[in-house]
């Protein structure tokens, strides 16, 4: 029985393991999104929150302590400098893994991770938008007599 054994083994060793988690988050937090598998990606997700908060801190320990993880400065420093600030007012969850389908040469099942941020900013306020769209719509079928009483 596994009580209390915490994270996913993924099939290789603890330094395997260690070197898969920090060059992923490396490229996470380089490329804002990436393409790996399900499991990856659910074990990635937890990762990032910690260094994310970490940013969010913005100590000198709290960057020392992201390094232990992350061993390239510039990453740190665009993680410190851009995205620590970004997530400022966001209580956790900064990360999402999206089912995108299965690999073609063994079928394993693939996601998509990204940073919520990015999403936000790119959907801007769609709510917003549609029913301002909606209300014009409305506006313009009325009649011009229906409109003005």
């Amino acid at each position: 029985m596994r009580h209390l054994k915490s994270g996913r083994k993924l099939n290789r060793s603890g330094g395997h393991r260690l070197a898969l988690m920090r060059n992923l988050l490396t490229s996470l937090i380089t490329r804002e999104r990436i393409r790996t598998t399900d499991a990856k990606a659910k074990e990635l997700r937890g990762w990032a929150d910690y260094v994310i908060t970490l940013a969010k801190e913005g100590s000198l320990h709290a960057r020392r302590q992201a390094l232990s993880v992350i061993h390239d400065k510039a990453v740190v420093r665009k993680l410190f400098d851009t995205l620590g600030p970004r997530f400022r007012e966001r209580p956790g969850g900064y990360t999402r893994a999206i089912k995108i389908g299965w690999r073609r040469g063994d079928h394993a099942p693939v996601s998509l991770v990204e940073l919520m941020a990015v999403v936000e900013e790119e959907k801007g306020d769609t709510a917003k938008g549609r029913d301002a769209s909606r209300r014009a719509r409305k506006r313009a079928k009325q009649p011009a007599s229906a409109a003005q009483s």
